[in-house]
């Protein structure tokens, strides 16, 4: 295919399933059909990548989750905050912890305040981890955007933000 200034344009999978489904569905539109399958495609694909990024650093999703909710609080938090924000009973939080505790990712302390308030706090341990399998997504997220200039993933962005303001209106 050639585009609008005479380059050469790649084929991707998307391309051949368009083309496929154009005569059985006679008002498909291209456009649409491309968009939508290739932003499907895509998070699928990332996906994918944030599951082996688990694997490579020994985590299963409810602790991935756990460490990443507690990072996202600056590394400490109590067992309630983390409950509301994981939308989790405190018990199954507990649980979590007691889990991440024995491999040395977070620590429970004391309030010093209150004996009966508990802090927990993210170890260099388990911010390296997190870190790691953050960093393993982030890599493959630029690589893939870097197929963009920045202006061009800044217009990707904002047309983003804009279907999903009106998928988000429902």
């Amino acid at each position: 295919m050639e585009r609008a200034d005479g380059a050469e344009e790649q084929r991707d999978w998307t391309d051949g399933h368009v083309e496929q489904w154009l005569p059985v569905l006679p008002g498909l539109d291209p456009v649409v059909e491309g968009a939508v399958t290739r932003m499907k495609k895509l998070s699928v694909h990332l996906q994918r990548v944030r599951e082996q990024s688990l694997v490579d650093f020994a985590l299963d999703r409810p602790e991935f989750d756990t460490l990443h909710k507690l990072a996202g609080r600056g590394g400490t938090a109590t067992p309630s905050q983390l409950a509301t924000d994981l939308d989790l009973a405190p018990a199954s939080v507990t649980g979590r912890l007691d889990a991440l505790e024995r491999r040395g990712f977070v620590r429970r302390t004391p309030s010093t305040t209150d004996r009966r308030r508990v802090h927990v706090e993210l170890t260099e341990s388990g911010r390296a981890t997190w870190r790691g399998a953050m960093d393993m997504l982030g890599d493959e997220e630029s690589r893939v955007l870097g197929a963009l200039s920045r202006g061009e993933q800044e217009q990707l962005n904002d047309m983003l933000r804009r279907i999903m303001v009106v998928a988000e209106a429902r």
